[in-house]
């Protein structure tokens, strides 16, 4: 047989180096998500919040103006902020205008 001197690429994780210093990335922005549930229903997420924000007042806030939600607690990603409907620009919308959040660190995400 015949010896060939081929290298076989090994598997990259773009982010390993983030990982070394203790983060990620996704710390520094709130992500606002929407997840299709059956047919014509929908669910916004929002995740990102810092942890010394109260996650059931900002709830409560956005359940006047906006619909049903509740918050979910996650091992991983912390609070999450679940509502009803596609809610993401009226979310974005109230996190600016109650200065939570800088419009640079909203990243929203969906079709």
């Amino acid at each position: 047989m015949v010896e060939l001197d081929i290298q076989i690429p090994t598997t990259f994780d773009p982010f390993a180096e983030a990982e070394e210093f203790g983060r990620t990335g996704t710390k520094d922005y709130v992500h606002i998500r929407i997840q299709q549930r059956n047919g014509r229903k929908s669910l916004t997420t929002v995740e990102g919040l810092k942890q010394e924000l109260s996650s059931d007042k900002i709830l409560k806030s956005l359940k006047k103006f906006c619909c049903n939600g509740n918050v979910v607690h996650d091992k991983e990603l912390g609070k999450i902020i679940q509502l009803q409907g596609d809610q993401r620009k009226k979310v974005a919308h109230f996190l600016v205008n109650a200065g939570i959040v800088k419009k640079e660190q909203i990243k929203i995400h969906g079709f």
